[in-house]
């Protein structure tokens, strides 16, 4: 049996990593509430801020969630006057997401709760560390979604045989 060799504490990696994202997500649950929004409706609202007039099935993919749970979140958003669907011209039962003007001083908020919880938490590092940081997990994600397209492939493979 092969035995795979990995450099200390390798293996706690995505422990921490998991831990960390836990932490992170808690901090902002609870400070999301301070301004009457959920995570999730943050976490729309910033990536339609980053891909305006991006369809709302690409979003509820981006997202790794389901359609109609999207669907509901940009429901309470529509309904609190920050987004608005518009019809896809290419698309007819397809919808493209846009902000509203209301949405830019929730944004702001949203952003400097973020800092709020970012800027403490990485304020022991330096700028050159910070910066290696962000390209070390930047590297591992683009590793991990290699490595996640590699077995889709070969498992649609070995499934066809």
């Amino acid at each position: 049996m092969k035995t795979m060799e990995h450099k200390p504490n390798c293996l706690q990696l995505g422990f921490l990593l998991a831990d960390t994202a836990r932490i992170l997500r808690r901090i902002i649950d609870k400070r999301a509430k301070t301004i009457g929004m959920s995570r999730a409706q943050w976490a729309v609202l910033s990536r339609i801020s980053r891909n305006e007039g991006l369809r709302q099935v690409d979003l509820a993919g981006e997202m790794e969630m389901e359609p109609i749970s999207v669907a509901r979140i940009i429901d309470k958003l529509q309904a609190a006057g920050l987004v608005e669907r518009r019809p896809d011209p290419s698309d007819r039962r397809a919808y493209r997401l846009h902000l509203l003007p209301a949405a830019a001083p929730v944004l702001e908020q949203v952003r400097a709760i973020g800092a709020s919880v970012l800027d403490p938490a990485l304020a022991h590092l330096k700028p050159e560390q910070l910066e290696a940081l962000i390209a070390t997990i930047g590297d591992l994600r683009a590793n991990l979604l290699n490595i996640e397209t590699e077995n889709v492939g070969s498992s649609e493979t070995n499934s066809a045989a």
